[in-house]
């Protein structure tokens, strides 16, 4: 984006700094992304913590496969409703989608995750995933 010359690359620079400061890097400065570095007296918005870095992956990795889940099961009951799937189907989908919920909540209770933690909340648009 920067990295321009004269008027440009002050606007590159100023469209920088407006888009670090959006994302919550300390003073929109998009060196201080890199170095760690922060203005005295300001928070960091995003907190990497090594301990909770595995916990936090797994976090997004089951939000991702729960949204999945969740389309593939109102995929399923739509063919149920239309009558698209055998009855022999029908068992193995429903088998199939009830095993992955059951492995998904071991997951979460490994990781000390409840399902509430899996929605990502995307502001204006509202939670990433029904309320249930």
């Amino acid at each position: 984006m920067s990295g321009g010359r004269g008027a440009d690359g002050t606007a590159a620079r100023r469209a920088d700094s407006e888009l670090f400061s959006a994302l919550g890097v300390p003073g929109g400065d998009p060196a201080s992304a890199r170095t760690g570095s922060r203005r005295p007296g300001r928070t960091r918005a995003l907190d990497l913590e090594p301990d909770t870095v595995e916990r936090d992956l797994v976090a997004l990795v089951l939000t991702v496969v729960e949204l999945l889940r969740q389309l593939m099961e109102r995929q399923a009951v739509r063919r149920f409703d239309t009558g698209e799937l055998t009855e022999d189907q029908e068992e193995r989908v429903g088998l199939t989608l009830m095993l992955l919920e059951d492995r998904m909540a071991e997951l979460r209770d490994r990781y000390g995750l409840r399902p509430e933690d899996l929605n990502l909340d995307l502001g204006p648009l509202g939670p990433l995933l029904p309320r249930e």
